[in-house]
């Protein structure tokens, strides 16, 4: 690489993607100003007063955009990556490469269309505090040459040129896996606000009763309950389709690849793309989540736990999905392809947990229901008898709910660990509503916490919590014999906690699996 290379600048063309962004909102405004203008007077005088307007803020925004483009300018030299900015305040940033954790490429429909996309370089710190640069707009050549020249760090230290038959697709996507996207937390969400905004509409124009009239006319006079449960189904089918078209635009194409450099690719959307890379060197394991409903149906996701991971609030969990709700068997068979094992260790056999465990979230489950029970009665006898149907109706439905819930729950539990020090993993399950098995690099456990409580202790049950640099930090083993879960501590990090224990010579008595 040269010693002194030249500035680079954002694509020419920011002027124009700056007046589109404008013009696009701008645009439906007017109209709808334009529309109630000339219902009080005359066409013209309604042009006279939108045209200009929707002019000048159209170019205002072409001005920004010219303006970014102007004051914008970037350069790679062989230690740093250099981006100045500002006029007033000047911004002079130089990241160290090496720092350099992910290149992530995003185009919208308007950035598609002129051959551009969004660039935000990340280095895993904090927001706020040089966490990710952004360079808005970058034509895709460039963008792409960018990202290769910021990333050749991470390339493998022995690769020769040849190719690695590991190297290569991963994942396709599938378009079986829609079937999955309306079984999400986000569907009941949606449906919830679908039905306030329609009913805070009716209100403004005094037809909220009128609604709840229709709907009870199609039964005759039926019960308020009968109507509720008619517009709770309406809506969960509003937010079905919502969770539907919000997938597809979010997931439609997605490939998950591992590049010759040593970087995990994945590419996905459908009107908004995004390519977002990963250093194979930063992964510490794998994470295999099956929320409730997908996992009734058989589907489950891959989370990566790796270290620099944007850790901006937006599009955080995203950002480290490599596979999107699929079949379970697929979700195993691609965290084994990016871990390079030959067979999954989310899938290994794990070692049960006592039946005290079971009992602990039994416990947790009915108390939560009779809490709830007793809030809805108390509310029931100072307000209204409505509330003290609702409170029996209710709990005939929710504590068998919390009896099943907490069974599952208890079955979910197990850990293991794979291999000999320090290759292999801690593999460690739990959950219900969110089942997560996660595969943990064995050698990138840098320390260990243990948790008991009272009635822990009185069950003989103990928390053990891996902590480490990647992913969420820790991850614990919940619940687990106290015996077995401190041997397991013990022997999947040799030496690292035997100071602690009581009897340490005493050899553990967990087998790793072959």
């Amino acid at each position: 690489m040269a010693d002194d290379p030249a500035w680079e600048r954002l694509d020419r063309r920011a002027f124009l993607a700056g007046g589109v962004y404008t013009a696009l909102p701008t645009a439906g405004a007017a109209l709808i100003t334009g529309y109630w203008l000339a219902v009080g007077s005359t066409v013209g005088t309604a042009l006279a007063w939108v045209l200009p307007a929707f002019v000048v803020i159209t170019a205002a925004g072409a001005a920004s955009g010219e303006w970014m483009w102007r004051v914008t300018s970037y350069r790679v030299d062989a230690d740093r990556f250099h981006v100045h900015t500002g006029t007033i305040w000047r911004k002079r940033l130089a990241l160290r490469r090496e720092r350099i954790r992910s290149v992530d490429l995003t185009a919208d429909p308007v950035l598609r269309v002129l051959g551009a996309v969004t660039v935000r370089v990340g280095t895993g710190e904090k927001a706020g505090a040089e966490g990710t640069v952004t360079l808005w707009p970058v034509r895709r050549a460039s963008a792409e040459a960018l990202r290769a020249t910021l990333l050749a760090h991470a390339a493998r230290p022995d690769a020769d040129g040849g190719a690695d038959p590991a190297d290569g697709s991963l994942a396709r996507f599938d378009r079986g896996w829609i079937r999955f996207a309306p079984l999400s937390f986000l569907t009941p969400a949606l449906g919830a606000a679908a039905g306030g905004g329609t009913l805070q509409v009716a209100e403004w124009f005094g037809m909220q009763q009128r609604v709840f009239d229709v709907v009870g006319s199609w039964f005759g006079l039926a019960p308020v309950l009968l109507v509720a449960l008619v517009l709770g189904v309406a809506l969960l089918l509003v937010g079905g389709v919502a969770t539907l078209a919000l997938w597809v635009e979010t997931w439609w194409n997605h490939t998950l690849d591992r590049q010759a450099d040593g970087t995990l690719q994945v590419r996905r959307g459908l009107l908004t793309t995004r390519s977002i890379t990963l250093e194979e060197s930063r992964l510490r394991g794998l994470e295999v989540v099956e929320p409730l409903a997908a996992r009734l149906a058989g589907g489950a996701r891959v989370d990566a736990v790796a270290t620099g991971l944007t850790t901006d609030d937006e599009d955080k969990t995203e950002s480290r999905t490599l596979l999107p709700t699929a079949p379970k068997e697929l979700a195993d068979q691609v965290a084994a392809k990016v871990l390079r094992e030959p067979a999954p260790p989310t899938s290994a056999p794990l070692t049960a947990h006592p039946e005290a465990a079971r009992g602990r979230r039994l416990r947790w489950a009915l108390g939560t229901v009779l809490v709830t029970e007793a809030i809805v009665l108390a509310l029931g006898a100072l307000l209204t008898p409505v509330l003290l149907h609702v409170a029996w109706i209710s709990a005939l439905v929710l504590f068998p709910v919390a009896v099943v819930l907490a069974n599952d729950a208890y079955r979910a539990l197990g850990h293991t660990f794979t291999g000999a020090y320090p290759a292999g993993y801690l593999v460690a399950r739990s959950g219900t509503v969110r089942r997560a098995t996660v595969a943990l690099q064995r050698r990138g456990i840098v320390g260990w916490t243990v948790r008991q409580s009272w009635f822990q202790r009185r069950a003989g049950l103990v928390t053990v919590v891996a902590t480490t640099a990647a992913g969420t930090g820790a991850y614990a083993v919940r619940d687990a014999a106290e015996a077995d879960g401190l041997a397991l501590a013990d022997a999947a990090v040799p030496g690292l906690l035997r100071p602690f224990l009581i009897g340490a010579d005493a050899e553990p008595e967990v087998t790793p699996l072959s």
